[in-house]
């Protein structure tokens, strides 16, 4: 698994710039080659949107919320969508998923989802904070 000039430029923009709070990407045409498919300021239901219903992806995205006493927080996810339909895909996209664990060494938060209400805003809330 490799990711592409784009998918790093992408990664960088998200983590070092902040222009943007998510990354989705997903596997080119070439084997093993991430690409970004989607690069935003999206919101929660932008990002639960943008998310195919039969296609896998891995999203990186900078949930904002706020703490129980009320300090703003950001926190970074990253997310494996593996919805039920694109069961065949899993074993391609569990090494990319592995992979990004290991580049974004920092990223504390990372699960997988297979239905959009696993995504649901106080659940990553939950996890992140």
């Amino acid at each position: 698994m490799s990711l592409s000039e784009r998918s790093l430029a992408a990664l960088y923009h998200l983590r070092e710039k902040r222009e943007i709070n998510t990354v989705t990407l997903r596997y080119a045409e070439f084997p093993g080659v991430l690409v970004p498919e989607v690069e935003g300021n999206l919101t929660h239901d932008e990002l639960v949107q943008a998310l195919p219903a039969d296609e896998p992806r891995l999203v990186v995205h900078e949930l904002s919320f706020a703490s129980p006493e009320g300090m703003r927080r950001n926190e970074q996810l990253l997310i494996f969508w593996m919805p039920p339909d694109a069961g065949e895909q899993e074993e391609t996209y569990t090494a990319g998923y592995t992979a990004l664990k290991e580049y974004l060494a920092d990223v504390h938060v990372h699960f997988t989802a297979r239905r959009a209400d696993q995504l649901e805003y106080r659940g990553l809330v939950a996890l992140a904070g």
